[in-house]
């Protein structure tokens, strides 16, 4: 990557564990909550990586990034997660590069997904990409190709319907209800968590099943307050949380916490009820599926379900992968540009030099020349004259280091990587 003068690092990596190797309580060991993902950066940045995003969902955790060696993105992970080396070994992955690019490409354009068009990552890779910002950990390579990630992501799911029927986990689950429960609109619902993945659950609960009786519990409660007001439901304390699931028929558990949250002590075992957990890690603990009256589901349960439409969607691949094919051309033009952007700028610089020195020589010699007006037409011309040899070494086709010597030499060009 050190050619295209966009890191002083060698290569942009994505490394990372996902559904596709890892297992619910592996993938849990690496997820990442919001304070370790603000700690990862501050520690990224204090080691001197210039350009770090990190995302953590339910299906992945993965980190994009620029490093010399992909190690030192491989312990960080581990530093702030509780997953290690070896376990990463066996389970993760590193792409670099050409491939990491495609690779990001592929997941915000929800052909990575665990449940296919699955458009969830994108808003969450979204969050991700402002946070990095915000902390000072995006460079003009990021931005440009987060924003390329999103403008495919955005074509795909308007012009194809790979997002149709059950793209979600959040649906799967609510999909899953309605398929296996009679009478689902007089059932009592209780909805423990108000992250994300509970809000759209949330949502597709109320669109689908008709249900007036859910109930909201999270450990803030003020946030459930603030989903629970756009739907007209119910918020309890989470004090009540024991009280409210001996009542319930469906619980559904979407907190964000590390370890489980609800555990047999917790259930009433007189009442048949119906768990699906959709936490990464698992929030219900494991000696729960072993009670007589729980049915219990974790999301990776949910997320293989096949449903009608998924041969329908596939379908769609073909046109996903050319959509994405295109906006990568588009940034991979630019990239090239990011070759010769350092001798563009410094024979601009050259110019404006030349044109220092003319207009100043020419003011002395007229009292009556319009500097103003001169500069003016020298700044347009320029600027032709510079986009005019941009546009040269662009379609270069291989002799674009030629063409640079030679600039570099007639004009006495000296960029920053000169410098160095």
């Amino acid at each position: 990557m050190q050619k295209y003068n966009v890191s002083k690092h060698k290569n942009f990596y994505v490394i990372g564990i996902s559904y596709q190797k890892a297992d619910a309580k592996t993938r849990g060991k690496f997820n990442l909550n919001i304070d370790q993902r603000k700690a990862l950066l501050d520690k990224a940045k204090s080691i001197g990586l210039i350009s770090v995003v990190t995302s953590s969902t339910c299906n992945r955790t993965e980190i994009y990034a620029f490093a010399d060696e992909q190690d030192v993105l491989i312990d960080l992970l581990c530093e702030f997660s509780i997953g290690d080396q070896e376990t990463f070994s066996e389970n993760g992955y590193v792409l670099k590069n050409e491939a990491a690019i495609n690779h990001m490409f592929r997941v915000g354009g929800g052909l990575d997904s665990q449940i296919l068009g699955d458009f969830e990552i994108i808003s969450q890779i979204k969050s991700a990409f402002i946070l990095s910002k915000k902390k000072g950990m995006i460079n003009h390579f990021m931005e440009r190709l987060v924003n390329s990630v999103i403008q495919a992501s955005r074509r795909i799911k308007n012009e194809t319907r790979i997002s149709s029927g059950a793209t979600s986990v959040s649906f799967a689950s609510v999909q899953y209800i309605l398929d296996h429960i009679e009478h689902v609109s007089d059932r009592k619902i209780l909805l423990f968590g108000t992250g994300k993945i509970g809000r759209n659950t949330c949502e597709n609960l109320v669109k689908h099943t008709s249900n007036k009786n859910i109930t909201l519990i999270n450990r803030t409660k003020d946030k459930a307050e603030e989903i629970a007001g756009k739907f007209n439901l119910i918020v309890k304390d989470f004090s009540e949380l024991q009280s409210e699931i001996r009542s319930t028929d469906i619980l559904i558990v979407a907190t964000g916490a590390q370890s489980p949250t609800i555990t047999k002590e917790l259930i009433y075992p007189k009442k048949d009820l119906l768990v699906l957990d959709l936490s990464i890690p698992k929030n219900v603990a494991e000696d729960v599926e072993g009670m007589a009256n729980v049915k219990l589901l974790h999301l990776d349960y949910l997320s293989q379900l096949t449903d009608e439409n998924l041969s329908k969607r596939k379908a769609f691949i073909p046109d996903a992968e050319a959509i994405i094919e295109e906006v990568k051309v588009e940034f991979d033009e630019w990239l090239d540009t990011r070759k010769f952007a350092p001798t563009i700028k410094a024979l601009k610089e050259k110019f404006k030099i030349f044109q220092e020195e003319e207009l100043d020589y020419q003011g002395k010699k007229n009292g009556k020349f319009d500097k103003e007006q001169a500069e003016l037409i020298s700044d347009r011309v320029i600027h032709k004259i510079t986009r005019s040899f941009a546009s040269h070494l662009r379609n270069a086709n291989g002799s674009t280091e030629d063409s640079i010597a030679l600039l570099k030499k007639v004009f006495e060009l000296e960029t920053d990587s000169d410098k160095a």
